[in-house]
């Protein structure tokens, strides 16, 4: 056997790496149409935007106060108000509505808010009111955002001090 020979012939990596090469050209066309055939392409630039929020929460402590909750934007995107929702415990209420009640039977209110312009920006700020018979502590508060497309994203968290 000649090795000399055999260490030169390339006759067969030709048509392996042509095998390979279609073998990975079908798998990526295979991912790239069963993503848009399952639907999963549809929620590209449906990301919930990115912004940071500021609570502060006064007369928490008495019960025979007024709770205040302020919410501020301290920075990230801008945000379209009308995709926005505030929720304290399981009410809620939309950042456009401007003052008012959460709903019928809530002992929430909104008093004061900038939200209702049509962007949300850095510095903007939404005061809630609980009536002296609000719940006191350990309640959730949260900023909901909701996509064109009818998914929606908790963007920001806190709980109401003990």
């Amino acid at each position: 056997m000649d090795l000399k020979q055999l260490l030169s012939d390339d006759r067969g990596v030709s048509p392996v790496i042509g095998v390979i090469l279609m073998v990975a050209i079908t798998v990526i066309l295979a991912a790239v149409i069963g993503t848009f055939v399952l639907g999963l392409g549809s929620n590209v630039g449906n990301n919930a935007p990115s912004a940071t929020f500021g609570y502060e929460y006064d007369n928490f402590s008495d019960d025979n106060s007024v709770n205040t909750i302020t919410i501020t934007d301290q920075g990230g995107d801008s945000i379209d108000s009308s995709t926005i929702t505030v929720s304290v415990g399981s009410d809620s209420v939309n950042a456009t509505d401007g003052e008012g009640e959460f709903s019928s039977n809530s002992t929430y209110s909104v008093n004061s808010t900038d939200w209702n312009s049509s962007q949300i920006q850095a510095g903007d700020s939404i005061t809630i009111e609980g009536n002296k018979t609000a719940p006191g502590g350990g309640i959730d508060v949260q900023v909901v955002w909701q996509s064109s497309g009818g998914s929606s994203s908790i963007i920001s968290k806190s709980t109401t001090p003990q």
